[in-house]
């Protein structure tokens, strides 16, 4: 069976991550391939990491606002490649996907990792999302979370929960010189280094960890601070921890492809969002034994437990953002607990082994193998 993937990747993030992890633990007989609308070319970078890995990968020569040229070329692609079922990664995806597979005569699924509603134009299309996915095969949600929102537009007997994964060998490998870089970030040594890492989005709370940041700093300036990640909000948040009196103590470092060789040397992560589906960052927090403070949104709460592996916080609370930092913090044997167990609760429960084994029981139930007739043999 061909498994074709169609998303609109604008870098190699967490989604790409999961589609590459997922596509490496299926069985033997279950191939997979990827589309994906150009984005400006933005794309480039994962359909590159898919070739690498030996998958045929493609950037689609249509793009908004051509979005039925689109259909039809996607479904002339999987009609070349014989495909059996097309996951569909986003909005854009679902809406053009459905109908491409639907020409093709293949099932659709939609793989639903959140709505973020972040501003006018994004909540209208998650609107169209909504009523689009009453039309899909399956919808797949990250998270039981996840799915109790689906659930509002779709039948729950059409809603799989198939949770994200993480491959903890990821940080098996630990360069110690990387502490010192990460110190180079800042001004001067820091004690205890915090950080996070997102789209400096609206829906993402980065300003509530600003703030949190801010509370922190005045109790123990020996702490440091350091985002990994940009977006719209970065030149905003920046003047405004600049007016603080943070500068040199919050870092904002960007988008960086060596993240993984700086998270196990985090003494903290912390994710302050309104809305997630299931983060990424916290499985990659705790695959690298970092305990995670986060809010108690979406399917957060599905793998931090609070006080075990990390603490949840209410949503737009900088002050019991500080608490909880400063709680973890205040034990470090307490610390490093959290952590192991927070990487023991992601190599259990959150493997691409397990993952894949969910997807292959969704694809035979939505294409059930063909009875192969026997060929009759000419009897001498």
């Amino acid at each position: 069976m061909i498994v074709v993937h169609l998303t609109a990747s604008t870098f190699l993030g967490g989604p790409e991550r999961q589609m590459l992890g997922l596509a490496r633990h299926l069985d033997a007989g279950i191939r997979s391939a990827f589309l994906s609308f150009a984005e400006g070319g933005r794309c480039a970078g994962f359909l590159q990491a898919a070739r690498i890995q030996g998958h045929p990968a493609r950037m689609l020569a249509h793009d908004t606002p051509r979005l039925l040229g689109a259909a039809r070329e996607i479904t002339a692609e999987l009609t070349r490649l014989r495909a059996g079922v097309l996951c569909c990664h986003g909005y854009k995806a679902d809406l053009v996907g459905r109908i491409a597979a639907r020409r093709a005569g293949i099932p659709a699924v939609a793989v639903s990792r959140g709505w973020t509603a972040e501003n006018l134009k994004v909540r209208l299309y998650e609107w169209l999302d909504r009523v689009n996915l009453r039309w899909m095969d399956r919808v797949v949600c990250v998270s039981q979370g996840q799915a109790a929102k689906v659930c509002r537009a779709v039948s729950p007997e059409r809603v799989e929960v198939i949770r994200n994964a993480i491959d903890t060998k990821r940080f098996a490998d630990i360069d110690r010189r990387c502490r010192q870089r990460l110190q180079s970030f800042f001004a001067g040594p820091r004690r205890r280094i915090i950080g996070s890492a997102g789209r400096l989005s609206p829906e993402k709370g980065f300003g509530i960890f600003l703030q949190a940041a801010r509370r922190l700093a005045a109790r123990d300036p020996s702490l440091g601070f350091v985002h990994f990640g940009d977006g719209p909000l970065r030149k905003a948040l920046e003047h405004e921890a600049e007016a603080a009196g943070l500068e040199g103590v919050f870092v904002f470092a960007g988008l960086r492809p060596d993240l993984d060789r700086f998270l196990p040397f985090l003494d903290l992560m912390v994710l302050p969002s309104f809305t997630e589906g299931l983060p990424n960052i916290v499985l990659e927090a705790f695959a690298a034994a970092v305990p995670v403070v986060a809010t108690a949104v979406g399917g957060t709460p599905e793998v931090v437990e609070d006080g075990v592996n990390g603490r949840l916080v209410p949503a737009a609370n900088a002050e019991a953002v500080a608490d909880a930092v400063l709680d973890v913090l205040f034990c470090e044997e307490r610390r490093r607990a959290m952590g192991d167990r927070g990487r023991k609760r992601v190599r259990d429960e959150f493997s691409f082994v397990t993952q894949a084994r969910a997807y292959e029981r969704l694809f035979a139930a939505l294409v059930p193998q063909r009875t192969e007739v026997p060929v009759q043999r000419e009897v001498a």
